[in-house]
């Protein structure tokens, strides 16, 4: 945690735009999760009495909350934000199989939902799960080995492994290590170990049942899906770019079949670093049309400068980095900035900014990646366009997904790279 403390960044933002639902197929090259926009009609969380615009407010106060989120650089654990999005998972849990919907959250490893009985609990649209209603639940003891994947476990008196989990908004989750069968449409995968929680807390909605950690440590879901599958330590993501036709899903594969391959791919190493959590890699600048913006103009750029996170939307980079790369940005786009007071400070467009807006690309090391108008401007309201990126005082920042739509995006956790291949995810 000691590269954390001295950036100050210690968060990780829940994925925005949309819920999870999951359909999974079952190859024998891993499993391929479909994930469903959380304001399609499949989603469990569709509201028919939204209007379009009612549902782009929304976004916005979503979207602009980035740039006020408080900093916590004494975090013990993986904050996150959870009014900042909401990208749910839907998997089961139990035998007999429990639905669960979890905020899916790449940016840290606890796996867990609420649980009865519920000494504390915050208010949810579902009951919570009751254990004493599954044959496949197993408390963890404070002498397992799977007790100790985390940092934050105590022993009970009577030898069962207690956490107690914090977030740096203040949420907090406090419950039972243990392990339980989950089930994926008709995969089932037994004893993944996760938190039952009996004490939770904090700025949760009442549609989120609790978290799925997808981080790298071995405690998260991501890890233990792909061990259990045997077929390569890969997994790949294509994001559906927003305001897509609601009823297209975005993908996730875990597995052999997550490889990334053919014309046009680049990779970048991932960058080992004190906390695993993360998926570090290294950012050497952005170009604006041909004028290049480095990362630092003071010295060569930190190797794993920044970390790349489907979980949140706006790409976060360094104040003096953005100062200058926004600068850049207004220079090449010859149109008016919009004014509008609901939307400053962010740099604004008319819509013809989708067609006339510059190509930026991202220079990480070895990997040239090119982002559209597309993927730099999104929209708070109707006919307007908002530059998707924002300021944070840290040295290090966060690729968000915005600028990960349209992208195979790749991670080979043994070969320690991150591959990028342009494609449209509306027809992967």
């Amino acid at each position: 945690m000691a590269d954390f403390e001295h950036f100050g960044l210690l968060f990780s933002i829940v994925i925005a735009l949309s819920s999870i639902s999951v359909t999974v197929k079952g190859k024998d090259g891993g499993l391929s999760i479909d994930l469903i926009h959380r304001d399609s009609p499949l989603s469990p969380l569709y509201n028919p009495s939204e209007t379009p615009a009612d549902r782009l407010d929304k976004f916005f106060r979503r979207f602009i909350s980035f740039s006020k989120a408080s900093i916590s650089p004494n975090a013990a654990e993986s904050p996150v934000s959870s009014n900042n999005g909401e990208y749910l998972m839907k998997l089961s849990i139990g035998t007999p199989p429990f639905d669960v919907y979890g905020i899916y959250d790449t940016g840290s490893d606890l796996m867990w939902t609420q649980c009865l009985p519920c000494l504390s609990c915050y208010k949810q649209t579902n009951p919570p799960f009751d254990p004493s209603k599954s044959s496949t639940f197993k408390e963890l003891t404070c002498e397992s080995q799977q007790c100790h994947l985390l940092d934050t476990v105590s022993c009970s008196p009577q030898k069962i492994c207690d956490f107690s989990y914090g977030y740096g908004d203040g949420s907090l989750t406090q419950g039972v290590m243990a392990t339980e069968t989950i089930t994926l449409t008709s995969n089932s995968i037994p004893n993944i170990v996760f938190g039952c929680g009996h004490n939770n807390s904090g700025t949760f909605s009442e549609t989120e049942m609790g978290l799925f950690g997808m981080g790298g440590r071995p405690l998260s879901l991501t890890s233990q899906i792909i061990s259990s599958l045997g077929s390569g330590r890969k997994f790949s993501q294509c994001l559906v770019p927003f305001r897509t036709d609601s009823t297209i899903t975005s993908k996730v594969i875990f597995g052999g079949d997550a490889g990334v391959s053919g014309d046009g791919v680049v990779s970048t190493p991932l960058v080992t670093k004190d906390d695993p959590t993360y998926y570090f890699v290294t950012l050497e600048g952005i170009s604006v049309g041909d004028k290049l913006f480095p990362y630092s103009t003071s010295s060569a750029p930190t190797k794993g400068n920044v970390f790349i996170d489907a979980g949140v939307p706006p790409t976060l980079l360094p104040r003096d980095f953005y100062n200058r790369l926004v600068e850049g940005v207004k220079e090449a786009v010859s149109m008016e900035p919009v004014d509008d007071p609901e939307l400053r400070p962010q740099l604004c467009y008319g819509s013809s900014i989708l067609s006339n807006g510059p190509i930026l690309t991202s220079h990480f090391d070895g990997a040239d990646v090119q982002l559209k108008p597309l993927n730099t401007f999104i929209s708070p309201k109707e006919g307007v366009y908002c530059f998707a990126m924002q300021p944070v005082d840290a040295e290090t920042g966060i690729f968000g997904n915005f600028a990960q739509m349209n992208s195979l995006i790749g991670f080979d956790l043994d070969a320690k790279i991150v591959s990028f291949k342009p494609v449209d995810c509306t027809k992967q």
